[in-house]
């Protein structure tokens, strides 16, 4: 029966890896929006008038990045705890043989709630970080043939 449990663990530690795939792509995109707030709270004191509201308007679209990343971040790691539990919870129902089928299934779909709401919260930071990085019309420089 060890077996057939091992088989069923394999379904949520394959979401365990996917998981871990997207808190790298996160923890990435922390780094870069960090980066970069820093190079901005440099400039901050150093810039006046257009300048410097355009720094403010960017410190504050990183600041609302590193909000959303930070919490998409916390709630895969919960989702992770979570699948861990559920694994655990598989193999004490048969090891204890307990009856714990409904608290795993429950844990599963926790887990996969929390994984989605990780996923909602990354896509809404990818619009912000899309939003502010409009590239201006005069860069763009429509009325040229190229």
């Amino acid at each position: 029966m060890i077996a057939h449990t091992i088989q069923l663990a394999l379904a949520p530690v394959f979401v365990l890896v996917a998981i871990g795939n997207i808190l790298n792509l996160l923890s990435t995109r922390m780094g870069r929006v960090v980066d970069r707030s820093r190079l901005l709270i440099e400039r901050h004191a150093e810039t006046q008038g257009a300048d410097h509201d355009k720094v403010v308007r960017e410190i504050r679209t990183l600041d609302r990045r590193i909000s959303l990343i930070g919490s998409a971040i916390f709630t895969l790691v919960v989702s992770a705890l979570t699948i861990g539990m559920v694994v655990a919870l598989l193999f004490l129902e048969e090891l204890l043989d307990l009856d714990l089928q409904k608290i795993a299934a429950t844990a599963f779909i926790f887990a996969i709630a929390l994984l989605m709401w990780a996923l909602t919260l990354f896509v809404r930071e990818t619009r912000v970080a899309s939003a502010s990085l409009r590239i201006a019309e005069d860069f763009l420089e429509w009325e040229r043939k190229l």
